[in-house]
């Protein structure tokens, strides 16, 4: 028995991108931390949020690429000369990794109480109809010689 991926259905047309997506981010090392939620504001608008307690704005960046939302945080090393009887506050820096479909965009982001907030927004498509005209076949003419 022949195991059937997605980007080998025979109804399922030029989708061997998406596999390599959602194979490419299973792979990433999204280990738990930090701790996020996805929420759905309204039909065409959801928003993440991370918890990213003891992180300022400069030591994250967001970026897209490749259809792929890419959260980082790099504190810089303050330790020297303090010393932790416990330390409970991870301070430790983070990739987090989302991969957006086709039409979902970033509209935005903030950060508030150590909770930042990526707001994306979804584009609706139109819908449109395509008439295909028949043509004849291609025919090869020969000639005699």
């Amino acid at each position: 028995m022949t195991k059937l991926t997605l980007g080998s259905h025979p109804f399922l047309l030029g989708f061997e991108q998406l596999e390599r997506m959602v194979e490419r981010t299973a792979k990433t090392g999204n280990d738990g931390y930090p701790p996020f939620n996805i929420e759905q504001a309204s039909e065409h608008r959801y928003r993440i949020t991370l918890a990213v307690a003891g992180f300022t704005e400069d030591d994250l960046s967001i970026t897209v690429e490749e259809r792929q939302l890419m959260i980082r945080g790099r504190q810089p090393a303050e330790d020297e000369g303090r010393v932790f009887l416990h330390r409970g506050i991870a301070a430790r820096q983070f990739q987090r990794t989302f991969l957006l479909a086709d039409g979902v965009e970033v509209s935005g982001a903030s950060m508030e109480n150590g909770l930042l907030h990526v707001d994306l927004k979804r584009a609706v498509p139109k819908a449109e109809v395509q008439t295909i005209r028949i043509g004849k076949a291609y025919q090869k003419e020969v000639s005699d010689v």
